[in-house]
């Protein structure tokens, strides 16, 4: 993450695919080929800066430069609060994804974006038509949207959970990272997961314990056992698609706990 927007000139960098001069060579010519780049142009116009983006790494090297990539990105209105509301912009330019814009959150305070569940915006434009346009409204649809995020937010900052119930919240995120069975039981411990890191994260609201857990599952780097017994660390999820389908899942298992709880 970056504290300021970022150049064209740092996007490339980090994800070349952003700036594909053609789609790739699988596409027929119904596919309407617009670079990620150029909507990126467009939604700067509107205000929407780009804080932070990465694409996927591929084995073949001729999908490379055509590969998924991510932007996130924050509107004008947005940058300076402690939790900045997020668009999440997915693409690429050899078919495996169309535009989709996502609604997400950053926190400040420990540099982990989260990605929130199917209770908000999520927009898909595909690679026909007037594409720019398209992705520029589905942008002002997601931003319209973060009111009902803070609502949710702020419903559960206001719900305690007990011991048993931030271990049940913590188990049950276990499961969507790691599938547990009797033969192979997770790495890591509830305990583990549900330590705080900084001082911010350590009442028991559930606000508190999701980004506990969250931030835990996510950026990895602790301590555990493999099904062997060997000694390990865990892996932080690098993978545009797993991070996004982890979060979105880790949000709807908080929704959860929020509805039966509220």
């Amino acid at each position: 993450y970056n504290p300021a927007p970022l150049t064209d000139d740092q996007v490339r960098a980090v994800a070349p695919s952003i700036f594909a001069v053609d789609k790739h060579m699988s596409r027929s010519e119904r596919y309407t080929y617009i670079p990620t780049g150029e909507v990126l142009a467009a939604l700067r116009k509107e205000g929407f800066e780009p804080f932070m983006v990465c694409q996927t790494r591929v084995r073949q090297d001729d999908r490379r430069d055509f590969t998924k990539h991510m932007a996130r990105l924050r509107h004008a209105t947005q940058v300076n609060d402690a939790e900045a509301n997020e668009i999440v912009l997915l693409n690429s330019h050899d078919g495996t994804s169309s535009h989709q814009l996502i609604s997400g959150l950053f926190r400040y305070v420990c540099q982990n974006g989260l990605v929130f569940g199917d209770t908000f915006s999520d927009v898909r434009v595909q690679h026909k038509g007037l594409i720019v346009d398209r992705v520029i409204e589905g942008a002002y649809e997601v931003l319209d949207g973060f009111e009902r995020v803070r609502e949710r937010r702020d419903g559960m900052r206001a719900i305690i959970l007990d011991t048993a119930e931030q271990t049940i919240f913590a188990r049950a995120a276990l499961a969507l990272k790691y599938e547990p069975d009797p033969v192979k039981p997770a790495p890591i411990t509830e305990m583990q997961v549900l330590e705080p890191r900084r001082r911010d994260d350590v009442s028991s609201d559930l606000w508190s314990t999701f980004n506990r857990v969250q931030e835990s599952l996510v950026t990895g780097g602790l301590v555990g056992r493999s099904a062997t017994g060997r000694r390990m660390r865990t892996r932080p999820v690098q993978g545009i698609d797993q991070n996004v389908k982890l979060n979105r899942a880790l949000w709807m298992l908080a929704e959860e706990m929020r509805r039966i709880k509220g």
